[in-house]
C-alpha cells in the first residue's frame, strides 16, 4: 500500500489526483488560469467536492477558454446558476468571469502569466519537508503576496489560503509529506 499525505481519502480518483496531479509542476498559463479559477471555487468547501465537479465546471465554462468567459453576461450567469453541476454560487461564478477578464488584460499588457506567477517562488518548485500534516502552512508570506498581486489585477477569491492551495496543487511548492510516496526525498531517506 502506498503512503500518501494525510489528506487524500480511499477514494480512487482522490487517490489519483494525488498521485498524478497534486504538486506536479504546472506551467501552461491557460491551466493555471483554471486551476486559481477552480481553487476559487472550493472556498468553504473540500477539495473533494470541487474534483468531483470539475467535468462540468470545464462544460459549464468553455473549458476555461478566458476569451469566451469573458464574454458571459447575467443571462450567463443566471443559466449558470441553474446548472447543478457547479457550485450555484453567484459571487464564486462571478468570480470565474472578472478573473477571465483580468487574465486577459494582463495578456494585453504583455505579462505572460505562467512566468508571472511562478516569479512568486523564484522561478521553480519549492521543495518542503514537512514530517507531519499538521506542519504544512495553510498560507505563506508568498500566497499573500500573490494574493495581493491578483487582486490588484481584478481577481477574486484569491486570498493567501486559495493561493497556497493553488501553489501546491500546480507545484510551485512541493507540500507532500516525507512519508509520501510523491515526495522527491521519500526513496533517499
Amino acid at each position: 500500500m502506498l503512503a500518501r499525505c494525510g489528506w487524500v481519502n480511499d477514494d480512487p480518483k482522490y487517490q489519483a489526483y494525488h498521485d498524478r496531479e497534486w504538486g506536479v509542476p504546472e506551467y501552461d498559463g491557460r491551466a493555471l488560469f483554471e486551476k486559481l479559477c477552480l481553487d476559487g471555487q472550493q472556498a468553504g468547501l473540500s477539495w473533494f467536492t470541487i474534483l468531483c465537479k470539475i467535468p462540468a465546471y470545464r462544460s459549464a465554462f468553455a473549458d476555461f477558454d478566458p476569451q469566451i468567459i469573458a464574454t458571459f453576461t447575467d443571462e450567463d450567469v443566471e443559466r449558470l446558476m441553474q446548472d447543478k453541476g457547479i457550485v450555484r454560487n453567484r459571487l464564486k461564478i462571478r468570480s470565474v468571469i472578472a478573473n477571465a477578464r483580468a487574465y486577459l488584460s494582463m495578456q494585453e499588457q504583455g505579462i505572460d502569466f505562467s512566468r508571472w506567477l511562478w516569479d512568486f517562488v523564484g522561478g521553480e518548485p519549492v521543495i518542503n519537508r514537512w514530517p507531519t500534516q499538521d506542519e504544512v502552512p495553510t498560507s505563506t508570506n508568498e500566497s499573500e503576496a500573490m494574493a495581493r498581486a491578483l487582486k490588484q489585477h481584478g481577481f477574486s477569491f484569491v486570498g493567501g489560503t486559495i493561493c497556497y492551495a493553488f501553489m501546491q496543487a500546480t507545484g510551485m511548492v512541493n507540500d507532500h509529506l516525507l512519508s509520501c510516496h510523491r515526495h522527491p526525498d521519500h526513496d533517499n531517506r
